[in-house]
């Protein structure tokens, strides 16, 4: 690569991580990701920072945890003083570009985006602010519910299948804009779906394609409620459990259509590598597949994310990059690492990215080096009374919060994370080394005093700002419409060649 390398990242949403050991499970059908997945760094144990779209996605731009950006849940506000990768690549000299979801909240929505392409799926407004002062409200027009299960099944055209379609339409187009080679500047370009996240409803094209699935049911039955941990019973109550009849049939009919839906992701990245590929910039650019979060899909009667348990917190990661060495990766990984590595691979000067994130370049990792810190997530929003902290480490998986009794789950003996060995003396070695890292890592109850305060003011302003004339936030993509196609203040013939690529074939 003479010049700085371009960067495209797909970024999915709510992608169960055990789907894929080394790439994607190899019963998935997803051509296009197996061929990313051949000459990638396959990060098998990559870890959200929070498993919530919001604040796992301010994490993933930034490389900071939820405590240091603010952004605690799907209403709380994105700081614009907070940097990004899409800001250090910019000040490198990069263009960049969003098409898709990134679930900013508040006034600004673009966060280093030199241009973004769609509007976002969800609101940036504080209307989803959760309230730790009314433990175990729920609010029906926006918490989840298990009708997303009992719903399953097939259509045609979703709310999210018309998103995703106009995010994969509008990235194809702009990367078939940028091979015209007419901005001579390096650029990154992130494209960001909404699927695999639930309703649980898909084309039936890619439906059919698991009729003889042997994943339909999951590896864990559903727990009792009564033999659940205390974070487990809170998500079975935020979800309306009691509310629902669940059957096999719907759960087998959710995850058909969780797995049909993967497919549907695997062929809109498929149109957008064309594109790269038409345009002849495929061997210039740095790819990178992600996920802001997983979804239980069912294991132990758990649905969706909000848990710390590894399908709702581990996430796929490749990146496919000459600096990277392909091949699968065991070492335990973050997304926050994402921001300074994309920085590292683009030769920014790292020396002034470090201090903005809590992550670290992981193109050591690649070539087998260890990972210099535990990982962490935090989670203190929807379905918690108090902020949760975990750290995994090697093997280990420790979780803390000031409400529960902590856990502790040895992930190599302990997959499926049955067997809390927090007391269990045969292993107070890792207990002990953890709690300890906690404790110096995270001040709990400033942690809790912090989030009850964001809410607490979030509640009184969006109640004001909903009376009288509201002014939404929503991002209004415009096009320039006297810049289109011909118009009479161009000369049509240098026009019709800058426009063509390749030229002269």
């Amino acid at each position: 690569m003479a010049k700085k390398p371009n960067i495209l990242i797909f970024m999915v949403d709510q992608l169960n991580g055990t789907l894929f050991p080394d790439g994607p499970a190899e019963w998935l059908h997803t051509p296009n990701l197996d061929k990313l997945a051949a000459k990638s760094a396959r990060f098998a144990k990559n870890y959200t920072s929070s498993p919530l779209c919001a604040p796992a996605r301010a994490s993933f731009m930034s490389g900071q945890l939820p405590s240091r950006t603010g952004v605690y849940d799907n209403a709380a506000e994105f700081p614009s003083a907070v940097p990004t990768y899409a800001h250090h690549l910019r000040a490198a000299g990069y263009y960049t570009c969003l098409s898709g979801k990134m679930h900013f909240v508040g006034a600004d929505q673009l966060h280093g985006f030199e241009e973004r392409l769609t509007t976002d799926v969800y609101p940036p407004d504080f209307g989803w602010t959760p309230d730790y002062r009314k433990p175990g409200e729920r609010i029906e027009w926006w918490y989840h519910n298990l009708g997303s299960v009992t719903g399953a099944g097939v259509a045609e055209i979703t709310n999210q299948l018309e998103y995703d379609d106009e995010v994969a339409f509008n990235a194809c187009q702009k990367i078939r804009n940028l091979s015209r080679r007419l901005d001579d500047r390096p650029w990154s370009v992130t494209v960001s779906f909404t699927h695999p996240h639930d309703p649980y409803v898909a084309r039936k094209k890619y439906w059919d394609l698991y009729e003889d699935c042997a994943h339909l049911e999951p590896e864990v039955s559903e727990i009792p409620f009564e033999e659940q941990d205390e974070h487990s019973k809170r998500l079975f109550l935020a979800n309306d459990y009691k509310n629902f009849d669940i059957k096999p049939e719907d759960i087998r009919r959710s995850r058909r259509a969780y797995f049909a839906n993967i497919s549907y992701i695997d062929d809109k990245i498929g149109e957008v590598m064309e594109a790269l590929e038409g345009g002849r910039m495929e061997d210039d650019t740095i790819i990178v597949f992600c996920s802001d979060h997983g979804d239980m899909i069912g294991e132990k009667g758990l649905w969706f994310k909000m848990s710390f348990f590894e399908g709702s917190s581990r996430t796929p990661l490749m990146i496919s990059a000459p600096q990277m060495k392909a091949g699968l990766v065991n070492e335990p990984v973050s997304n926050l690492d994402i921001n300074p590595t994309l920085c590292a691979l683009a030769g920014v000067d790292m020396s002034a990215i470090m201090p903005w994130t809590d992550g670290e370049d992981i193109t050591p990792i690649s070539h087998g080096e260890k990972r210099s810190t535990p990982v962490p997530i935090e989670y203190a929003a929807e379905g918690s009374y108090a902020p949760l902290v975990c750290l995994i480490d090697g093997e280990y998986k420790y979780t803390k919060c000031d409400l529960d009794p902590p856990q502790l789950f040895n992930l190599a003996q302990d997959p499926h994370e049955l067997i809390n060995l927090a007391e269990d003396p045969a292993h107070s070695e890792a207990f002990n080394k953890l709690s300890k890292m906690a404790e110096e890592k995270w001040d709990l109850k400033k942690f809790d005093t912090e989030v009850r305060a964001s809410q607490a003011a979030r509640w009184v302003v969006y109640d004001a700002l909903r009376n009288g004339s509201y002014f939404p936030w929503d991002f209004q993509p415009l096009q320039k419409a006297s810049e289109r196609y011909m118009r009479n203040h161009m000369d049509l013939n240098v026009l019709e060649e800058n426009n063509r690529f390749p030229r002269g074939e």
